[in-house]
């Protein structure tokens, strides 16, 4: 049932209305985004094809430096300001879902759902356009972030944040598709919901030689093979277990020869952890937990840390205004845990308060997929639903700032008849 209460003046049928008129052609937008994935800071077909939309719809575009872009629409001068955001990035993983609008790009494919978020945010561009005279008569603004290289380090948000991208705005909102949800449940949490995260690299070098004679070597194989072992297994003595560290390793690079062991090696992989506060200063620790497992064998290490991202950390009220928007666009709330996935949404709430949600994109009774994975399938009908959630959460956001809390009273925005 969707929640149309003029009290609270939050127009939450018009909202859904508007969707619903466009869902075929935000399904058609997204099997074109899949079939043709872009990766981080490459996105240029994808930039063209969400602007092209949006200046057809009569919203003013500002296309970032490299790729992705910023559009505002509602007052021109407003009391506040909600933003919305999504990522336009793809992985460089190989697509094996058999869809027949599956990627024609080698070994690139949408794999995390951002085409779902792009096409989302795209259906709520459109409603909030056809609201856009009762954000004007409120005061509200909102800006609509299409954000290039989520999945890089550093990421997309970064560039939008150095490009002015944030300027002017109060709260800023994001969904992320979730394949343990059903699609018509959103997922929310207050406090963190993802964790930090960092790209490790660690490279050694030594005097190789015949696997014959080990002893007339530095053995780096067997000394990196330490580190892959023996590096996660100190950190979890070293560290606080609350910090909820996980130093896993995705790649590892040795050699050419059974019969020779090389001169040089190197891993790589990804340290997360649930606390930001330790996540900060865990660098100089993990650089010296490196040198004494490779001391014994006399090998030359060098650690290479890419400060990634910081938690996401919701916002309370923030989260209220998506409970609002959720209900009232007839979706249903679901409890979500904190993960160990980060998300480069976390640098913009260093700057403002904001709320990131979980998209159920399962099919009710279907099977669970996992994200990162080539035979990732998404339940279209997620894409309705979080249009209308991140339109709606504008409108609901904007209540609460107004003094007037979205799930409840008598907002100043109530004298505005639904458009």
């Amino acid at each position: 049932m969707l929640v149309t209460d003029r009290s609270l003046s939050l127009p939450f049928e018009a909202v859904a209305r508007t969707v619903q008129q466009h869902a075929q052609e935000l399904v058609t937008i997204r099997r074109d985004l899949h079939t043709h994935p872009e990766l981080g800071r490459g996105e240029v077909r994808t930039t063209a094809v969400v602007a092209e939309r949006l200046e057809r719809a009569g919203i003013d575009v500002r296309r970032l430096r490299g790729t992705g872009l910023v559009a505002d629409l509602g007052s021109p001068q407003p009391r506040h300001r909600i933003a919305l955001r999504a990522d336009l990035d793809a992985l460089p993983i190989r697509e094996q879902t058999g869809l027949e609008f599956a990627s024609q790009t080698d070994g690139v494919s949408h794999s995390c759902g951002h085409d779902v978020h792009t096409s989302a945010l795209l259906g709520a561009a459109l409603a909030l356009k056809a609201t856009e005279r009762r954000l004007v008569d409120a005061g509200i603004g909102a800006r609509l972030v299409f954000q290039p290289a989520e999945e890089l380090m550093p990421g997309g948000a970064e560039d939008v944040v150095a490009q002015d991208g944030l300027v002017g705005v109060d709260r800023i909102f994001a969904l992320h598709c979730d394949p343990n949800l059903d699609a018509g449940q959103v997922g929310l949490r207050v406090g963190a919901i993802t964790a930090a995260a960092d790209q490790v690299e660690v490279t050694l070098s030594g005097r190789g030689g015949h696997t014959s004679r080990p002893h007339l070597t530095q053995d780096l194989t067997y000394a990196l093979a330490k580190v892959v072992t023996d590096v996660p297994a100190v950190l979890s003595r070293r560290l606080d277990p609350r910090a909820g560290a996980a130093l896993v390793w995705g790649s590892i690079h040795s050699g050419g020869a059974h019969n020779v062991i090389p001169a040089s090696g190197k891993v790589g992989g990804t340290l997360r952890m649930l606390d930001a506060g330790i996540w900060e200063g865990v660098e100089r620790l993990l650089e010296a937990v490196v040198h004494e497992v490779v001391k014994p064998y006399a090998i030359q290490a060098d650690v290479t840390i890419t400060k990634g991202v910081p938690p996401v950390v919701n916002d309370a009220g923030c989260i209220d205004a998506f409970t609002a928007a959720v209900t009232g666009t007839g979706a249903f709330v679901a409890p979500t845990p904190q993960s160990l996935g980060g998300e480069d949404f976390a640098w913009y709430l260093t700057h403002i308060p904001g709320a990131m949600a979980r998209l159920g994109t399962r099919s009710p009774g279907g099977p669970t997929y996992d994200l990162h994975r080539g035979d990732l399938v998404i339940d279209e009908g997620a894409i309705v639903v979080g249009a209308r959630t991140l339109a709606g959460v504008v409108f609901s956001a904007a209540a609460r700032l107004a003094g007037t809390p979205a799930l409840g009273g008598v907002s100043p925005l109530s004298a505005v008849a639904d458009r």
